[in-house]
């Protein structure tokens, strides 16, 4: 999608530093006057919000590292004294901490957002793939960044965890061996671990500003999935969604302060806050509650497949949980996009959405007994939606008639709307 600015410097300095260094003209360009749909919903409101979280949480990282300590010994006297002694420790480190469950948060209604409106489909590809990236990126930040305070389940969590790479064949003894700096979980882990939590999140950024020159190709997607035909199907996204966007950061920053001020330690385990002990192992050893349904489906493979044991067999089904989300776009061959448009795909996707928040409550529950058979349930389910359910859906579905364009699709719902006032009205006469 091509984009038009009526940018014409006027001041003899804005005009000299345009000609050698064009910055607000692709700021107008490329943000204020992007052409953008003029029918996207507050769904789309997350990228804008992820945006901003995003640079909260390397502000504040940055601010954290300056007074963390990398070493076993201290690190967990370190965070007591930047949550006690530090100016604002208290709120830096509450507002960083809750900033990864927030940006989680934000991230899944993203995901699943882009799920229903079909955002993967063609032209969409590579900017999917690349969100894809994102994630497994925050994935492996967030998990690095819960076991820098090195309370218990910082200590086992890193332990548990990286010894699944154990069960990769060939490469797996030296992966964990490089993971860990040595053969066990001890101060050479922490300090690759706090180095790459404070590198991965500069590398997120990177893939972030792919991610948008990505969008700012094709232009964005809309509800009804139809692709922009002239100019009347868009509006300039500023001042229209800057506005929408903003609304929805003030809302979403909401909670976000609650969390921060009144409950900031809610949102973690309890174990992690008593300092860590190679000597005794927690009860129950869980993830944060954004990677749980994660953990579940590691989990659930108890049982060996031919020359595949268990361990292994876990490992690829985990993995595999989300390398499946790269190749989503040549698994859904259906050509409407628009979940809007699809009767029998919303049942379906509704179902993948609960089963999803199924497997997050399973992860949290230990793994025997009924929990197990539903993990077992819920696999299945999730790797079901993406291999059986959505490419046998794009052959039989009959989709609903597409408008013919944004604009016919806004007129047509405020004619519905107009005639059934006109049809109450009527009622309410006689």
């Amino acid at each position: 999608m091509s984009s038009h600015s009526n940018y014409n410097p006027t001041n003899p300095v804005e005009k000299w530093f345009d000609e050698r260094l064009p910055l607000i003209r692709f700021s107008k360009e490329h943000l204020m006057d992007f052409p953008t749909p003029k029918n996207i919903n507050y769904w789309w409101t997350m990228g804008a919000v992820l945006a901003i979280v995003l640079v909260v949480q390397i502000v504040t990282g940055i601010i954290l590292a300056m007074h963390y300590v990398p070493n076993i010994e201290m690190a967990f006297d370190s965070v007591e004294h930047i949550r006690r002694n530090v100016n604002y420790g208290r709120i830096i480190q509450g507002t960083h901490a809750v900033g990864a469950s927030m940006f989680f948060f934000a991230v899944y209604i993203h995901m699943f957002r882009g799920l229903y409106y079909g955002s993967y489909k063609a032209p969409r590809e590579i900017l999917w793939i690349l969100g894809v990236i994102i994630f497994l990126l925050m994935m492996a930040t967030s998990f690095l960044g819960y076991t820098l305070p090195w309370g218990q389940m910082s200590y086992w969590g890193a332990t548990v965890i990286t010894n699944v790479f154990s069960a990769i064949p060939l490469v797996g003894t030296p992966i964990l061996e490089f993971l860990r700096g040595g053969f066990v979980v001890d101060n050479p882990t922490l300090n690759r671990f706090f180095s790459l939590h404070y590198l991965l999140p500069f590398i997120i950024a990177a893939v972030v500003a792919l991610h948008i020159w990505a969008l700012h190709v094709p232009g964005n997607g809309n509800p009804t999935g139809v692709e922009v035909k002239s100019n009347a199907d868009t509006i300039p996204f500023h001042p229209y969604y800057t506005m929408k966007d903003l609304f929805v950061i003030v809302v979403f920053f909401i909670p976000f302060a609650w969390f921060v001020f009144f409950a900031p330690d809610i949102l973690g385990h309890a174990d992690n806050y008593i300092r860590a002990n190679p000597f005794v192992t927690p009860a129950h050893i869980v993830p944060e509650w954004y990677l749980l349904p994660f953990y579940a489906m590691l989990r659930a493979v108890d049982f060996d497949v031919l020359f595949i044991n268990a361990k292994l067999g876990g490992v690829i089904v985990m993995f595999g949980s989300i390398l499946i989300l790269m190749v989503l776009p040549w698994l859904d061959k259906s050509k409407t996009r628009s979940g809007n448009y699809r009767p029998m795909f919303k049942p379906f996707f509704w179902l993948f959405v609960l089963n999803f928040l199924m497997l997050m409550y399973l992860g949290a529950q230990v793994a025997e007994g009924i929990y197990v058979i539903l993990s077992k349930v819920g696999t299945a389910y999730y790797f079901g939606y993406f291999l059986i359910v959505l490419p046998i859906l794009a052959r039989i579905e009959t989709p609903k008639p597409l408008p013919n364009s944004i604009s016919e699709s806004i007129l047509d719902k405020h004619e519905a709307k107009a005639a059934k006032k006109i049809q109450i009205g009527g009622e309410g006469n006689e």
